[in-house]
């Protein structure tokens, strides 16, 4: 039977917070962005705002769900090489949930962290989805390795955290290239003359 009540109206206001936290975070970044103005947006105090979470670190983590969950559903809309561009390119320009990723990843390293269980959860989930995507294309004769699909979507991940890191340093750094270097290096030589060129940007 479906939660009606108080219960329902609780979730939907959850719902709507963390929306609001996503929106605000990517438009004006994770650093700088007030708690404040989050419940606001809601019509809540702050202290009615964190009745929905247990802490601002467990608000924190709830916004990465959301952002995952998103991105899951624009990879299933849009599948291969476009939507993992399409995705580094929306973290360019929302530097803010970038920031919150990274700063959250490093938190989540304490087992007690509040977002040490959705990290823990996240990566093999995605290990699994990249290595179905590698061993996709080395089915269709498009990449060849001696390196394990399994192994391979360790390597892909790393690089695609670890360049989201250069870039909040840097961010003149490329985020899609390093990724496209790799596909290079790893696709068949179809013409004789070196690896095969990935799609070309839009």
């Amino acid at each position: 039977m479906a939660k009606r009540g108080p219960y329902e109206k609780g979730e939907a206001k959850r719902t709507e917070i963390l929306h609001a936290a996503l929106e605000i975070f990517a438009a004006e970044g994770y650093r700088g962005t007030s708690l404040r103005k989050v419940a606001a947006r809601c019509n809540l105090s702050l202290p009615g705002l964190m009745h929905y979470f247990s802490s601002k670190e467990d608000l924190l983590t709830q916004v990465l769900r959301m952002r995952d969950e998103t991105a899951r559903v624009r990879q299933t809309e849009r599948p291969g090489e476009p939507s993992y561009r399409d995705i580094i390119r929306e973290g360019a320009q929302t530097p803010g949930l970038v920031e919150l990723f990274v700063s959250m990843a490093a938190a989540a390293s304490d087992p007690e962290h509040p977002a040490h269980a959705h990290f823990a959860e996240r990566y093999p989930v995605l290990r699994e989805r990249v290595a179905g995507y590698v061993r996709q294309r080395m089915d269709e004769g498009r990449l060849t390795t001696e390196i394990p699909p399994e192994r391979l979507a360790v390597l892909l991940l790393a690089l695609a955290d670890g360049i989201q890191l250069q870039w909040l340093i840097d961010r003149s750094t490329d985020m899609e290239q390093p990724i496209d270097d790799v596909f290079r290096l790893l696709a068949v030589d179809r013409d004789g003359g070196g690896g095969a060129a990935e799609p070309e940007r839009e």
